[in-house]
């Protein structure tokens, strides 16, 4: 029988940064199982069946985003990258693969405990239609009946506006890359044309944005793609 604690794998090769973790989290609430290695973090994962996954991209025999990709061909846990590697390339490429968040190292203790979080909600919701009404503040985005209010007022959205802010909504509080958002609501003809993008994502804000200059649903994540965030912002860092 499992724990009532989430259990959350951690696969890092650096025992300084898995004694950190280790430590922090089993003091706020988690039970915690550790790979130094790719294999290893492979191998765990089948026996235990974590809640969520916490792996470092540069492990010594396995590079962490392959490891996302052998852990999608059978799991669906949640995986939340922790790495030093800050470059565009490496992160569009973890999530491409399969990855649910990117948190590149030094990062703060409260904002990993923010998105493991928001990864576990996610993966708590039901399959299939799950739910059609997402709300926060003055945001209103009903999927079912395909309407969207700001402050209890409608607000139309052409037809691409709507499958655009669907995906991201699907998607809530995950970043969803440019070629996944491009090939889901252009199709694949258009994954490169990232120029539509940044066009129908400033008319998005400008329609639902209270403030667009000051994104506080939509995030850019340059180079990388965009998240919806339904959520409470995570604590400021120290």
């Amino acid at each position: 029988m499992k724990s009532s604690e989430p259990l959350v794998l951690v696969i890092e090769d650096e025992p300084q940064v898995r004694r950190f973790l280790r430590t922090s989290l089993k003091a706020h609430g988690f039970a915690v199982i550790e790979a130094e290695n790719g294999a290893l973090g492979l191998r765990e994962a089948a026996q235990h069946v974590p809640d969520l996954v916490l792996l470092d991209l540069g492990l010594p025999d396995l590079d962490g985003t392959e490891v996302v990709r052998r852990l999608r061909s059978w799991s669906r846990v949640p995986v939340l990258i922790l790495s030093a590697r800050g470059e565009e390339r490496n992160k569009v490429e973890a999530l491409d693969a399969g990855a649910d968040d990117y948190l590149t190292k030094p990062f703060g203790f409260a904002e990993l405990q923010a998105r493991m979080r928001a990864a576990l909600r996610r993966a708590a919701r039901p399959e299939g239609n799950g739910a059609s009404v997402l709300e926060h503040g003055p945001l209103k985005i009903d999927l079912g009946r395909r309407k969207v209010e700001v402050q209890g007022v409608e607000v139309h959205l052409t037809p691409i506006e709507f499958r655009l802010l669907a995906v991201l909504a699907r998607h809530a509080g995950r970043v969803v890359t440019h070629r996944q958002l491009l090939t889901e609501v252009w199709g694949p003809q258009s994954a490169e044309a990232t120029q539509y993008l940044r066009v129908y994502m400033t008319h998005l804000r400008r329609k639902l944005e209270p403030d667009s200059s000051r994104g506080r649903f939509f995030h850019n994540e340059a180079g990388v793609g965009y998240r919806l965030e339904l959520a409470s912002p995570p604590e400021p860092r120290p």
